[in-house]
């Protein structure tokens, strides 16, 4: 469910037109909508109360203040990938000592950064980064808080580039492995071990692989317990699907039909770190198209959003939904069928690579120049992914709430361009 909406030939946020917010402040816009974020964090909250999860909102979907000002204030807590995330929700207000710590590169700076601030836990990702946890927190003398991250060997029929629960993928460890250095923690008094952590990638779009997941993690809690371990966390990651297309995701309910009742029997806390599930579709793109052309018998709406504000198209051949922002034909309910009073185009941008669209062979209304162009499901890994790539600056951001509006980050200058430059 989101909040953007058609009403009286023209899109809205929530109160909002949209039309009003691409007039005062210009192409490329990012505008996100704050009741779809509420709803979705509300709709994880509820659906796994019996279990009084810590729910992480991952930084990494989207790191705006704004953002992460509206997650701390709803309960949220925070899973972060660096030092520089950390800092982000440490200004957003958050209490640190809830925020996870993930990722395959930890350098002992942020290492420092973390325990100092008294994260809930690093997710130890291999033996080189236990060893470098213990030695950051003897340094200090304080006791590193760790869960290892388990390599299930769960195929979530995601893309290739965003599945990371098989083996070969670069995180995580095997499960005989983590036993291993189970024992090491056990043995060094610099360590404790608090749980076990397992994300399987993202967006999955049905519950079996979390099912068989939880139900390895429990395992695993059983036998570290046996061994003398206080493990008292399962940490089961992100991943959960959303609605690019039309309703092809699951609700959050389904997922926790799955994962709580194991979680239950083995006497656990739970900590999720849910993202594109909360912020996907809580964000859209309004771009302006600049021109259209013909050529090699295609038709080209070129408009002024390029890969370096969205480039999920052309890194993982992502689909979003595409449709005017005041259009002549209503909305479809299937975009990737032939509609009545369309032809197929590539929508592209203007960035100097073939790479550079936003979808392909589109069935779309006329565009003339001028028009406002919605791209939807934008939320997530968008801006937090945008470049300055062809010294393009970067998209203002604003917040919707209702019939007000909040921008959270202004329109990059060309000054800002060179700023940092000597």
């Amino acid at each position: 469910m989101d909040f953007f909406h058609y009403q009286n030939g023209e899109l809205y946020c929530e109160e909002t037109r949209i039309a009003d917010l691409a007039a005062q402040y210009g192409t490329p816009l990012y505008v996100y909508s704050k009741r779809t974020l509420l709803h979705h964090l509300t709709q994880i909250q509820q659906a796994f109360a019996a279990v009084d999860p810590v729910l992480c909102y991952s930084v990494k979907a989207n790191s705006n203040l704004g953002i992460l000002k509206v997650m701390n204030a709803a309960g949220s807590s925070f899973d972060v990938v660096s030092g520089g995330e950390l800092y982000r929700v440490k200004q957003a207000g958050a209490d640190t000592s809830k925020v996870v710590f993930a990722g395959v590169g930890k350098t002992d700076e942020e290492i420092a950064f973390a325990l100092d601030n008294h994260v809930l836990m690093f997710n130890v990702e291999s033996e080189a980064e236990l060893d470098a946890i213990a030695r950051v927190a003897a340094s200090k003398g304080v006791v590193g808080p760790v869960a290892l991250r388990l390599n299930p060997d769960i195929d979530a029929k995601t893309h290739a580039k965003t599945t990371t629960g098989k083996k070969g993928n670069k995180f995580g460890m095997d499960i005989e492995r983590a036993e291993q250095l189970a024992e090491k923690v056990l043995a060094d008094p610099r360590l404790s071990l608090r749980g076990i952590h397992m994300h399987l990638g993202s967006p999955i779009l049905t519950t079996e692989p979390y099912a068989a997941a939880v139900v390895k993690a429990a395992e695993v809690v059983a036998r570290f317990r046996a061994r003398g371990h206080d493990t008292r966390w399962i940490n089961l990651g992100g991943g959960f699907g959303i609605n690019y297309r039309q309703q092809e995701a699951k609700p959050a309910s389904a997922y926790a039909d799955v994962i709580v009742p194991t979680v239950q029997q083995a006497g656990c806390r739970l900590a999720l770190e849910p993202g594109r599930f909360i912020v996907g579709n809580a964000g859209v793109l309004i771009s302006q198209v600049i021109f259209t052309k013909r050529e090699g018998g295609k038709l080209f709406v070129i408009q002024d959003a390029a890969m370096n504000d969205l480039v999920r198209p052309a890194m993982y051949d992502a689909f979003h939904r595409i449709w005017p922002v005041q259009p002549r034909v209503p909305a479809p309910t299937n975009y990737e069928a032939e509609i009545p009073g369309c032809e197929p185009a590539d929508v592209v941008g203007p960035v100097c690579e073939s790479g550079d669209y936003l979808a392909k062979g589109r069935w779309l209304p006329p565009l003339e120049r001028g028009e406002l162009v919605c791209t939807f499901s934008a939320g997530a890994y968008g801006m937090a992914m945008a470049s300055n790539y062809n010294s393009r600056p970067r998209a203002c951001e604003v917040l919707v709430d209702g019939n007000q509006h909040t921008v959270v980050r202004r329109r990059e200058t060309y000054a800002d361009l060179v700023a940092h430059e000597m």
